[in-house]
């Protein structure tokens, strides 16, 4: 399994709740197409938060690396409806990090692999 990870901040002109709903359908969407296992989005509570820290946590679960490029290479051609959902949720977002993860420590150790 691994982790996809977003913390992400709003525009001030976005509904918090507004894009909760939105990203609740994108990513509906996208479990019921299996391009990913699961998602949750969580607020900051109490808006408590140090350094650079976003208002928002999406994370994404995915089976593994393969699934995460067929993903992207389905989204690439998505259709109007898919193309709605995710416009509606992405226009929300004044910024955004992301960042990959996996369960540490796990049976292989790829730290340890390379290619050279």
């Amino acid at each position: 399994m691994n982790l996809y990870h977003c913390m992400i901040d709003l525009r001030p002109e976005a509904n918090a709740l507004a894009f909760a709903k939105a990203t609740g359908a994108w990513m509906d969407h996208l479990k019921s197409q299996g391009l990913i296992s699961d998602w949750r989005l969580m607020r900051r509570k109490f808006g408590l938060a140090s350094g650079t820290l976003s208002d928002f946590l999406l994370e994404i679960d995915l089976p593994g690396l393969a699934a995460l490029d067929t993903a992207f290479a389905t989204l690439a051609h998505a259709d109007e409806t898919a193309s709605q959902r995710y416009d509606q949720m992405h226009g929300m977002i004044a910024h955004a990090e992301v960042g990959l993860y996996r369960p540490y420590p796990d049976a292989n150790p790829r730290e340890r692999i390379a290619l050279i």
